[in-house]
């Protein structure tokens, strides 16, 4: 079953596009994209069982820490450079945005909003927020920076980064109009450099 993330994600990517997915998982969404996008292009991943099983579909994948940056690809390599739920395991936020959008023409950022209502009811009861977007316990979690909605935006204005298109999803899947950094658990983005 294809997540509903992944089915927005290949929204955002035109047809034949060449795509680099960073932090690419067993390589899902890149083969989704490839049988629905005609997509070509590669997918980064650091654990050795994942990078495994993402060969096992057919993706090309290389064995990469993220954090070291993209050298290894040249400016304007991709048409999407995509950071599905990796984010917020970034150390380096900064660093891997302006790298993926150096690399590609567009940049595709998906991740948990810290700002959910759910995530803010659990803090205001004196714990740390765990759903199906952030399952783990605060002790186990990979991740290291959270974020609403707002910081993001805060982030890519910042930084000169021009936010093409938002969307926020329920936890359900359905995308939210009204409140989204209040009703959204999970936040996408398609962004680009200003300059």
């Amino acid at each position: 079953m294809i997540r509903a993330d992944h089915e927005l994600i290949a929204q955002g990517i035109r047809l034949e596009s060449r795509v680099l997915d960073l932090g690419c998982g067993d390589g899902q969404l890149l083969a989704h994209l490839q049988r629905t996008r005609r997509a070509t292009g590669y997918g980064i991943e650091i654990v050795p069982e994942r990078v495994v099983a993402a060969l096992r579909q057919g993706i090309q994948v290389l064995q990469v820490n993220l954090e070291s940056g993209l050298s290894g690809f040249a400016a304007g390599s991709f048409d999407t450079v995509i950071l599905s739920q990796t984010l917020q395991a970034m150390r380096n936020t900064e660093e891997i945005l302006r790298e993926m959008l150096r690399v590609g023409r567009e940049g595709i950022v998906t991740f948990p909003n810290f700002g959910y209502w759910k995530h803010r009811w659990q803090v205001l009861n004196g714990m740390m927020p765990k759903s199906p977007d952030m399952p783990y316990e605060w002790y186990d979690t990979p991740n290291v920076h959270l974020c609403t909605l707002q910081d993001f935006e805060a982030l890519c204005a910042r930084m000169g980064v021009q936010v093409i298109e938002r969307r926020v999803m329920n936890p359900a899947g359905r995308v939210v109009h009204t409140l989204p950094n209040l009703l959204g658990s999970l936040a996408y983005y398609r962004i680009r450099s200003a300059v």
